[in-house]
C-alpha cells in the first residue's frame, strides 16, 4: 500500500478537496499563460515586415552621373547626392558642380514604412574627350600629352596614347600589323608606383608590376592577374575573376597599320583609383614564339601616367 494515500474517509475527502484546489490553480495558470503566447506570435508578425533591398549602379561621364536604381521592395526614394542637392526620382541623372570626391546616398522606403539607405563614393576628376562608342578615332587627335612614340627598340609599335577620367584609363595603340595576325598583348601595370612591390622585369626597369593583363583583346580574351610572392618570379601572378574590367572601342585597319582604342575600368582593377600608374606593353606573336613590340621601347622605364589632376 502506498503510505502517502489517505486511509480513512475524512482524510480522503480532505485529500480530494486539496487535489481539486490544485487543479483550479493549474487551470488558472494556463489561462494566464495563453495571452503571452499570442503576444510573442504578434511580435513575430511585426518582424516579417518587408524592408527594401538596396542596389544601384553609377555611370560617370565627365561631371554627369547616371544612377541606375535596381532596388527591390521599395515604393519611394530619396537621393542625397553629397553636394547639397537631392532628388526623389527613382533613377536620376545628376551633374556635379566640379571635381572632387562625393558620397551619394539612396534612401529607399518600403510599403511597410521601413527605410534603408546605401552609399557609395564617386570621384569626379578630369574629363576626357575620348568616346569609345562614336565609331571614330579622331577624338584622339585632341590628346597631345601622354604620348609614347616608338623608337629603335619599339618593334612593331608606332605610337601609344593614354588618357583618363574618373571612370576609365583610356589607351590608343597604333602598330604595324593586321587583325588576322592575332597578336597577344601583355599590359604590365605598376599601380602604386612602387618598385619594391610587384613583379620586376628587366624589360621595364625601375618598376614593380602588381597587375598583368594578358590576351588578344579582340576575342573577349584579356585575363587579369595580381602578383604575390617573390618579385623576380613571373609565376607569382595569380589569375583573378573580374567582370567587365575592360572594353575595346573603335578598331581600324589602314593598309598594314592597325589602330584601335580601349579602356580599363578604374573601379574594377586594383590600384587604378590612385593618382598615377606606370604601364608597359609587350606584344607577342600569336604562337608566343617571339616578342614583336614594346611600348615604351625595350629597356626603358615604363610610361608614367599622372592622374593627379
Amino acid at each position: 500500500m502506498n503510505k502517502s494515500f489517505p486511509t480513512n474517509r475524512s482524510s480522503f475527502i480532505q485529500h480530494k478537496n486539496f487535489c481539486k484546489m490544485k487543479m483550479i490553480k493549474y487551470i488558472k495558470r494556463l489561462l494566464f499563460l495563453v495571452p503571452v503566447v499570442f503576444t510573442i506570435s504578434s511580435c513575430k508578425k511585426d518582424n516579417n515586415k518587408i524592408s527594401p533591398d538596396i542596389f544601384y549602379t553609377v555611370s560617370v561621364d565627365a561631371y554627369t552621373v547616371t544612377f541606375s536604381n535596381e532596388t527591390k521592395d521599395a515604393i519611394s526614394y530619396k537621393w542625397d547626392f553629397g553636394d547639397g542637392e537631392t532628388s526623389t526620382e527613382e533613377s536620376p541623372v545628376h551633374t556635379y558642380p566640379g571635381k572632387g570626391k562625393f558620397v551619394p546616398t539612396l534612401y529607399a522606403t518600403s510599403a511597410d514604412g521601413i527605410t534603408k539607405e546605401g552609399s557609395t563614393v564617386i570621384n569626379i576628376s578630369k574629363t576626357s574627350s575620348v568616346k569609345l562608342d562614336d565609331n571614330s578615332l579622331s577624338d584622339w587627335d585632341t590628346v597631345t600629352h601622354n604620348v609614347v612614340i616608338g623608337g629603335a627598340g619599339a618593334g612593331n609599335f608606332i605610337k601609344v596614347k593614354y588618357d583618363y577620367d574618373a571612370e576609365n584609363v583610356y589607351f590608343y595603340f597604333e602598330q604595324n600589323g593586321k587583325f588576322s595576325d592575332g597578336f597577344i598583348y601583355d599590359l604590365y601595370i605598376d599601380a602604386d608606383n612602387d618598385p619594391t612591390t610587384g613583379y620586376t622585369t628587366g624589360d621595364y626597369p625601375n618598376g614593380g608590376f602588381e597587375v598583368l593583363l594578358e590576351g588578344t583583346m579582340f576575342d573577349d580574351w584579356l585575363d587579369p592577374y595580381y602578383h604575390s610572392g617573390p618579385q623576380a618570379s613571373f609565376d607569382g601572378y595569380v589569375y583573378q575573376t573580374l567582370n567587365e574590367f575592360y572594353v575595346v572601342g573603335t578598331a581600324v585597319q589602314s593598309g598594314n597599320v592597325l589602330k584601335f582604342e580601349g579602356a580599363l575600368k578604374r573601379n574594377k582593377i586594383k590600384g587604378l583609383t590612385g593618382k598615377g600608374l606606370k604601364i608597359g606593353v609587350e606584344v607577342f606573336a600569336n604562337d608566343w614564339s617571339a616578342i614583336i613590340g614594346y611600348s615604351p621601347d625595350l629597356s626603358n622605364d615604363a610610361f608614367y601616367l599622372d592622374m593627379s589632376e
